[in-house]
């Protein structure tokens, strides 16, 4: 099993964080991972991705050409990343930053209004966690209470605090995610 993660968004959407978490709980999970960021030269603001890389093997590339999970926080993510996704791909939209339905019909696009289920929870900064929790239900490997694990694990304790709402967060992501998802036979 291997499976690739591209997270994309604008710098100080909490992209790399969000890519370091996922990391953090499949490593902690026994997994072998990569973690690799990259970010324009304006921090916040400027672009910013992280590929994540998962498998239970040894990982012979670090580099992903065509991600079969993607998270697209805003729209030149999404424009640049839906076309080089691989068919039979889970593509997880924030909704709440993009105004255009998917192009690719041989992907599962999952359109999210993370910025409203963040700001629900009390915490605008937690829309990124939305999108990690709608990740989730397209990445069997890692559960929610495994990512929580990991959230509790790595998070410094003086972040400890907002474990609860990160934890709400993931949780109304995960759920919007699997109400759009196929009934499987």
């Amino acid at each position: 099993m291997q499976k690739e993660i591209i997270i994309s968004g604008f710098g100080g959407q909490g992209v790399l964080f969000a890519g370091q978490v996922i990391a953090y709980a499949a490593m902690d999970l026994g997994y072998q991972v990569t973690w690799i960021p990259s970010y324009g030269p304006e921090m916040r603001g400027g672009t910013a991705n992280c590929t994540v890389v998962i498998a239970d093997h040894e990982i012979g590339s670090p580099f992903v050409k065509h991600p079969p999970l993607v998270i697209a926080m805003n729209l030149p993510s999404y424009d640049k990343y839906e076309p080089l996704m691989q068919a039979g791909a889970a593509l997880i939209v924030n909704q709440s930053m993009i105004d255009r339905r998917a192009k690719r019909q041989d992907i599962q696009t999952i359109f999210i209004p993370a910025n409203e289920i963040a700001e629900q929870v009390g915490d605008k900064k937690l829309t990124t966690m939305v999108t990690v929790g709608a990740l989730l239900a397209s990445l069997p490997e890692i559960t929610v209470e495994g990512l929580e694990a990991a959230l509790k694990a790595h998070l410094p304790t003086r972040h400890q605090h907002l474990l609860p709402k990160n934890y709400e967060a993931l949780r109304l992501g995960f759920e919007e995610a699997k109400k759009q998802m196929p009934v499987m036979v």
